[in-house]
């Protein structure tokens, strides 16, 4: 593989196999979010991938002609690079992996590595919708038998199309950024009460980063899912499982759904999950022409969850009953435009085990089966102060590893 001459970065996660890109600014700085231009060092909102610990300035090394970009990386988000398409994508980031390789280039581009320590990850783009699937079948069988005792584990559609609902982009913030506790109706053997959520979740997700957009009336085939998303990143949708379940019926997710949903600081480009396709699990019955894939193939990311620093899950995302490709073509089939910073969702990511799910309604099975954390405290659902770590990695080249960063939320008491 690759050497690269930044300490540290052969043999890490983030190493020039990775490369994911994000927005900074300076610790301290006194810029504000959104802010185009200004120094790094000022607080000014730069674009940057990472390397190792460190990030790289990619406002600095277009400046100084070491990246042609047309200014898309001058911008203070990604948005007018992910509009720019596949070629660009993959010329920007072989001429990155270059610049970090070779050592003639090291003496113009060090000065651009800013430490990671010494840096404020902020939200890298505009999120224009916000779509969120339903594709495990472990977690949509787990959720049916707790919500709906009784009746079918899944509904009758489940297997025909990738369920989802939209959701509310205005409130998908970066990791970080604290999650005050919802209010809203729940039911109550008295009728409907309300006040602050009592069942508060999480939800482990994988989100996909449209770039190129399409027109009103446009449909993406399964086969031209890489001419439009741009990269992966990692997303928790937090759930509010008390006033989802008085809500939900008819129409789906609401209140429940919407108060926030945090992602990842770090958008991982499809180039760097070359290594990580897997055949996906076979679909029966067979599914509609347009949801048909020449190679139906999923990611094999690793997915790891904590809480309070406990360890207590490691949902598996390889086995997803749909794939990315078949959420796009179905996200456009009946003609919905896509936009640059489109978002969608994978939904809850859950494996067969209990160790393996990706929510804490299947982790304690409905409340009804407390799990205790390292510092001997239980828990069944989230309480004022908790902290819920999301990570994940994937197969590189050569046996290395691919980091996806890390999705972090601290719940704050409702106000």
């Amino acid at each position: 593989m690759t050497t690269c001459w930044v300490p540290g970065a052969d043999g890490s996660p983030y190493g020039v196999q990775t490369l994911p890109y994000g927005a900074f600014r300076h610790s301290g700085g006194a810029g504000s979010p959104g802010e185009p231009g200004g120094s790094s060092r000022a607080g000014g909102q730069r674009l940057g991938v990472r390397i190792a610990d460190f990030v790289l300035d990619l406002r600095g090394a277009e400046d100084a002609d070491l990246i042609l970009a047309g200014g898309a990386l001058c911008q203070p988000t990604l948005d007018e690079f992910l509009a720019l398409g596949r070629a660009q994508w993959t010329t920007v980031r072989r001429r990155i992996v270059e610049l970090l390789t070779e050592s003639e280039h090291r003496a113009a581009v060090e000065p651009l590595l800013v430490p990671l320590a010494q840096v404020d990850l902020v939200m890298p783009f505009t999120v224009g919708d916000y779509v969120d699937f339903y594709s495990s079948e472990q977690h949509a069988s787990n959720v049916g038998q707790i919500f709906r005792p009784g009746q079918p584990l899944l509904t009758p559609n489940w297997r025909h199309l990738p369920i989802g609902y939209h959701g509310r982009a205005g409130t998908v913030v970066v990791s970080g950024t604290p999650i005050v506790r919802p209010c809203g109706q729940r039911r109550s053997s008295a009728g409907p009460v309300f006040g602050p959520s009592g069942r508060l979740d999480i939800e482990a997700e994988v989100g996909f980063v449209v770039g190129v957009p399409t027109r009103l009336g446009d449909r993406v085939p399964t086969g031209r899912f890489a001419d439009h998303v741009f990269g992966v990143t990692l997303v928790n949708d937090w759930s509010a499982r008390d006033i989802q379940a008085w809500e939900y019926q008819p129409l789906g997710p609401f209140l429940g759904k919407s108060f926030a949903t945090s992602v990842s600081p770090w958008i991982v480009p499809l180039e760097a999950l070359d290594h990580a396709w897997v055949p996906a699990p076979e679909q029966d019955p067979p599914v509609l022409d347009y949801l048909v894939e020449s190679a139906r193939l999923g990611l094999d990311l690793s997915i790891v969850v904590e809480w309070n620093g406990t360890k207590v899950s490691a949902p598996p995302f390889a086995g997803m009953y749909w794939t990315p490709a078949q959420q796009l073509a179905h996200l456009t089939v009946n003609g919905a435009a896509l936009r640059t910073g489109d978002l969608y969702a994978s939904g809850t990511v859950s494996g067969a085990r209990r160790d393996q799910v990706g929510s804490f309604l299947e982790l304690t099975w409905g409340g009804t089966e407390p799990i205790k954390l390292d510092d001997g405290s239980e828990r069944t659902f989230l309480e004022d102060g908790d902290t819920v770590v999301i990570t994940a990695t994937a197969p590189g080249p050569a046996g290395a590893t691919i980091g996806l960063g890390e999705v972090t939320g601290t719940v704050l008491p409702a106000s």
